[in-house]
């Protein structure tokens, strides 16, 4: 069985370091949480949603290549379907537990105080694991009403040590308001946020609140933003991949991102993000893609 250190107080997630590239700059990324108002640094996260794979073997196989790569933050969900996998994965690895860091996620069928303890024990036994580094509630689902009870039993999770980080996933401004109304603040706010999606609004709540600002999908959808012409000029300017130019926006302004990838080379590429910068003007450049999206999930009409 796993257990966190003594050392480490609950509620507070571990120093994550690379393996496999000691570079000063990468262990500066600043990617995780304490506490609302006190940041912790830590390492890119790895999103497993995307690929959801049904079978144990797929999800051990795809997790040994990202471990050998250096990812020791693994972001999985209840609605992933995957957390059973991941936790065979990670065991499968022989990585002390402490040096993984694991964040999962609870559906809209959880959301009272008890329910998010069920949740999380639920979790728990999938995972093979006896703590969670970082618990969120999925979506706001505001239709039902429930999301700050949910939260409060995030807090009651985290005070009971299992859990040592708790947050929000897809909550917009209103939601989060009704939290801080409360008493209440994450943190963490996981986002859909990319250069063609800003998010301005609430990264500004973010960094007003100190709640840490994570990005799922960072690349987009299909290859519209890789290939997208200001993104490939800077890619060739710097001697880097799109994605790596894409990745590295999120981190210079202090994201945490979630990249997804089955590929060895590109999980490889996506970590080797530390040893260059963009300068002001490609930031800039950037930051001009952003576009609306009438397509773009809206959290107060989507969730489970």
């Amino acid at each position: 069985m796993f257990f966190p250190r003594r050392s480490k107080p609950a509620g507070r997630p571990p120093l994550i370091r690379s393996a496999s590239d000691p570079d000063q700059q990468r262990r500066k990324a600043h990617v995780a949480a304490t506490r609302c108002g006190t940041p912790r640094r830590s390492r890119r996260r790895r999103d497993d949603a995307p690929t959801r794979p049904r079978h144990l073997a797929d999800d051990r196989r795809r997790g040994d290549t990202r471990r050998a790569a250096g990812y020791r933050l693994i972001d999985t969900a209840e609605n992933y379907e995957n957390e059973q996998g991941v936790g065979a994965g990670i065991r499968a690895a022989g990585v002390d537990r402490s040096e993984i860091f694991i964040t999962t996620k609870f559906n809209r069928r959880w959301h009272s105080i008890d329910g998010a303890r069920t949740a999380c024990e639920n979790s728990l036994r999938r995972l093979g694991v006896d703590y969670i580094d970082l618990l969120l509630v999925h979506w706001p689902n505001p239709d039902q009403g429930r999301y700050v009870e949910a939260f409060e039993g995030l807090v009651e999770l985290r005070e009971a040590g299992l859990v040592r980080a708790i947050g929000t996933s897809n909550f917009k401004p209103a939601h989060l308001q009704r939290l801080f109304d409360r008493g209440l603040c994450p943190q963490l706010n996981q986002i859909q946020l990319d250069p063609y999606h800003r998010r301005d609004d609430l990264v500004a709540i973010h960094r007003a609140r100190g709640i840490v600002t994570e990005s799922w999908r960072p690349l987009g959808m299909g290859r519209q933003m890789l290939e997208d012409p200001s993104v490939v000029r800077i890619a060739q300017a710097q001697q880097r991949t799109p994605a790596q130019v894409l990745l590295r926006w999120q981190v210079q302004q202090g994201f945490v991102t979630c990249p997804k990838s089955s590929n060895p080379l590109r999980q490889a590429q996506n970590l080797a993000i530390f040893d260059f910068a963009l300068d002001d003007d490609e930031m800039r450049a950037l930051d001009a893609l952003d576009r609306p999206d009438p397509e773009m999930f809206d959290a107060d009409e989507f969730g489970h």
